[in-house]
């Protein structure tokens, strides 16, 4: 006779009465999603070198570099400086045109995949949102809040 366990548990190993952890679930996606990405549009080095700029880096390379090295998530070349005060509070004054310009990313993403005829609900869960109405919100506020820099931007 099968243990307890045995007969509560699905063939994954889990409870098949109860709800996935959505958050682990979440964490799946992202690393499915990064590997699917690279394996398919940046498995060489041409194809990675078309998002960045060949000669100055973005505000968010020029962050993430920072943030990195301070981290130790990547190493100084032998006689690079340290990472000073002076590069923390330069990162730091990028971070606002960086969150602008991932705004303005993620609404033309929406977009696109609405014009490829994506659902709300499509949406929501790429987003990791529980609902199409709050997918459909968070677009809302980041095409407003785009609108409101490209317009503060113009004057």
């Amino acid at each position: 006779m099968a243990s307890t366990s045995e007969q509560n548990d699905g063939p994954s190993g889990t409870d098949p009465f109860s709800l996935p952890d959505a958050q682990q679930a979440r964490a799946q996606r992202v690393h499915a999603a990064l590997f699917r990405v690279a394996e398919r549009h940046a498995a060489t080095e041409k194809q990675r070198a078309r998002q960045t700029h060949p000669a100055v880096l973005g505000p968010h390379e020029a962050v993430r570099l920072v943030a990195f090295l301070m981290s130790g998530a990547a190493r100084l070349d032998e006689g690079e400086p340290e990472v000073d005060r002076a590069d923390i509070t330069a990162a730091l004054s990028l971070l606002p045109l960086v969150r602008g310009e991932l705004d303005e990313l993620e609404a033309g993403l929406l977009r696109m995949a609405r014009g490829r005829g994506m659902t709300w609900p499509e949406v929501a869960f790429g987003l990791g949102l529980g609902t199409p109405q709050a997918a459909r919100q968070r677009y809302e506020r980041l095409a407003g809040r785009v609108r409101a820099t490209g317009e503060t931007e113009e004057e």
